[in-house]
């Protein structure tokens, strides 16, 4: 390998909203991370539904027709 080509690599610590820091290698100095598998629902069997200017109940009364027909069959 060339010398003086390639970025160094460091042990870092990422920090994710949720509170929780992990150590990691990588090239970049730090890491944010929005969601980890500390918080995400796949691992923690928890979902939480996040609504953000009324985007589900839009979504049910756009497909109300579509949703009931489908109950009834």
């Amino acid at each position: 390998m060339k010398s003086g080509i390639h970025p160094e690599y460091n042990k870092i610590s990422a920090k994710c909203a949720c509170g929780s820091e992990f150590e990691l290698g990588s090239v970049n100095k730090e890491i944010n991370v929005e969601i980890c598998s500390s918080c995400h629902p796949f691992f923690t069997g928890k979902q939480k539904l996040i609504d953000t200017a009324g985007r589900i109940e839009k979504f049910n009364k756009k497909y109300a027709k579509h949703l009931t027909k489908k109950e009834k069959e």
